[in-house]
């Protein structure tokens, strides 16, 4: 992605220099378990924190100031110029439509952080926080997408996924999140779970649509490094990887097909009335 002398944000809330000690929070086979119940987070926040805090009691923030490395600086540089272009593009799409878009807060945080949606830890994966509108990313969580899952990597994986949970605070604001979690009430766990991925793959989708508008600045090779994260996430991928079976009931964020496909028709149409997930996922 071409990002270098370009417009940076001002909504990253760099916490890296001071980051929890390594007790806190998430490791081992709880980590494990929810990374992958809770990768790419989305509506998953309020989960995220409440599952950690039982499994592991309240966390115990305890922190110590570490200065930024070169290449700690450059990545947030590229946070920022890609959180400004998803402000920009997000910006005029509400505003073609008769609404006003409000900008949303990126974290970038080691280890652990505390959300109003809870605590979480690294291990939880980038996630949105709808009670404080915040996007929350620890960055080594994108080693781990190349080393653990297959992912290519490169910058506009990273891309893909801050645009995929800005896409949620899209429905947030759009009111899609709340009438969601409505109609999860008295569902079985696989109807619910349905609309979850209805959700998730509608977050992809949006993600294309951003891709749409910000053509101008991709490098050769950007779309397969979106396509290749949204496949190594796949919830088929990461169950047969992780567990051997796969079980369809329990998807959350739906199949590698479906979001290749979501953000594929996103990117392709730039038309945010085509994003209709709920509807085709039933």
């Amino acid at each position: 992605m071409k990002w270098l002398g370009r417009r940076q944000s001002g909504n990253v809330e760099d916490r890296r220099g001071f980051s929890g000690g390594k007790a806190v929070l998430g490791g081992g086979v709880i980590g494990i378990i929810v990374l992958l119940l809770n990768v790419f987070g989305g509506e998953t926040g309020k989960t995220v924190g409440s599952a950690l805090e039982q499994l592991q009691g309240s966390p115990q923030q305890t922190e110590t100031a570490a200065p930024l490395s070169a290449a700690d600086k450059e990545m947030g540089d590229f946070v920022r110029v890609v959180l400004a272009d998803n402000e920009d593009i997000w910006g005029k799409i509400f505003a073609e439509n008769g609404m006003t878009y409000k900008n949303p807060k990126l974290v970038l945080f080691r280890e652990s952080v505390q959300t109003a949606c809870g605590g979480a830890s690294s291990a939880s994966g980038p996630f949105y926080c709808p009670g404080d509108q915040k996007v929350y990313m620890d960055l080594d969580f994108f080693d781990e997408l190349k080393t653990k899952f297959g992912a290519k990597g490169g910058d506009f994986a990273i891309a893909y996924v801050i645009a995929h949970e800005i896409g949620h605070h899209v429905q947030t604001l759009l009111g899609t999140s709340a009438k969601m979690r409505e109609a999860q009430e008295g569902k079985s766990e696989a109807a619910a779970n349905k609309l979850s991925v209805a959700l998730e793959l509608q977050a992809d989708f949006y993600a294309g649509v951003w891709t749409h508008y910000n053509k101008e600045h991709l490098d050769t090779g950007d779309i397969e490094e979106a396509l290749s994260a949204a496949n190594a996430v796949g919830d088929d991928a990461i169950q047969s990887k992780m567990q051997g079976q796969i079980v369809p009931d329990s998807f959350t964020h739906g199949t590698s097909e479906q979001r290749m496909y979501w953000f594929k028709k996103g990117f392709t149409s730039g038309d945010i009335h085509q994003g209709n997930t709920f509807d085709e996922v039933r």
